[in-house]
């Protein structure tokens, strides 16, 4: 008789996207991490692993397919936008944990009006305009966009309700011009489309400043298994964050540690292996902002062989990836 492997047997399973340039973005993310895909079957294949990493899977989905495996819990981590998880998840706090912005898959989602409109400007004006409609015209503000639930709620939070919506299955933008809505709600990152369409933005109708994010379910069955490697995941992620945003800084210096240590504090640096004993080497970890201020009190102090190079990995005691997901499972 076979038995039902225990709960917490069950690998981690980390979605990210199947296609185009965020699986290539998401692909070369984990890659700086030292984390590689691994598809044994070839590239056409929708599973995989990663390479070092015991008990995890990898899923190639689309992106709202990440989305919804996220909030049922069939996946543990995964890559998409927050736009996305904003607009398909109504409990989207309850159901997922934010854990880090990736830096690409840049995009907002904008409440924008037709460039004719001069006097409408903010979400107040076009209030103002949806009255006048329903009063002088007998009908509602029309908005044709994919976000509907983000729309609801933004419109919500600013008084508005004169209008309806116009599901979007096509060129949302195209919508005015076609005659089949006003006024749009869209995701853009340039406003360069929504321009040519004779659109503008709303001073205040920035809905949502979206970007890739690696989230986390709070839903799915978080064992023993997948809790280890997620340590693993996140150590590595969250090591690769940290050297970007630090220079290395070694000196041979004689100076007592309280000066170290007011210079350490000053530039919001750190000593990572205390101060040195006199005639020494010291090993500083610097913002990348401060740098050369830095280097510059360093000579000034007496420092020689000064050198500034960039870290790998930086591993510490304390991940706030971990952290942020413990605290939720």
């Amino acid at each position: 008789m076979t038995e039902t492997p225990l709960v917490n047997d069950a690998p981690l399973v980390l979605a990210v996207p199947s296609k185009g340039r965020l699986q290539e973005n998401a692909t070369a993310f984990f890659g700086r991490a030292g984390l590689k895909f691994v598809k044994s079957r070839g590239e056409r294949d929708y599973r995989g692993t990663i390479a070092g990493v015991e008990g995890a899977e990898v899923a190639f989905l689309s992106a709202s397919e990440i989305v919804a495996q996220l909030a049922s819990g069939a996946a543990h981590l995964g890559i998409t936008g927050e736009d996305l998880v904003r607009e398909q998840v109504a409990d989207a706090d309850a159901a997922v944990e934010m854990l880090t912005p990736l830096g690409f898959g840049h995009a907002n989602v904008v409440v924008a009006v037709p460039q004719a409109w001069i006097d409408v400007r903010s979400m107040a004006d076009l209030d103002d305009v949806a009255s006048t409609m329903r009063i002088r015209q007998g009908r509602k503000l029309r908005v044709a966009t994919k976000y509907v639930n983000l729309t609801r709620r933004f419109f919500a939070s600013h008084g508005l309700a004169d209008y309806r919506i116009v599901e979007s299955l096509g060129a949302t933008e195209g919508a005015p011009a076609a005659g089949s809505a006003e006024i749009v709600v869209d995701i853009t990152t340039t406003g360069a489309t929504l321009s040519a369409n004779a659109l503008k933005i709303l001073d205040d109708g920035v809905m949502l400043a979206s970007e890739a994010n690696l989230v986390a379910s709070v839903r799915a069955p978080w064992g023993a298994r997948a809790k280890a490697a997620a340590n693993a995941i996140l150590s590595r992620i969250a090591a690769e964050e940290e050297a970007r945003s630090v220079r290395e800084i070694r000196a041979r210096l004689d100076a007592a540690s309280d000066t170290l240590g007011d210079l350490a504090r000053l530039f919001g640096a750190r000593l990572p292996f205390g101060a040195s004993a006199p005639g020494g080497i010291v090993t500083i970890h610097c913002p990348e902002k401060a740098v050369f201020a830095l280097v510059d009190h360093l000579a000034k102090a007496g420092a020689d062989d000064i050198t500034v190079s960039a870290p790998a990995y930086v591993f510490r005691k304390a991940n706030p990836l971990i952290e942020r997901l413990r605290a939720r499972i």
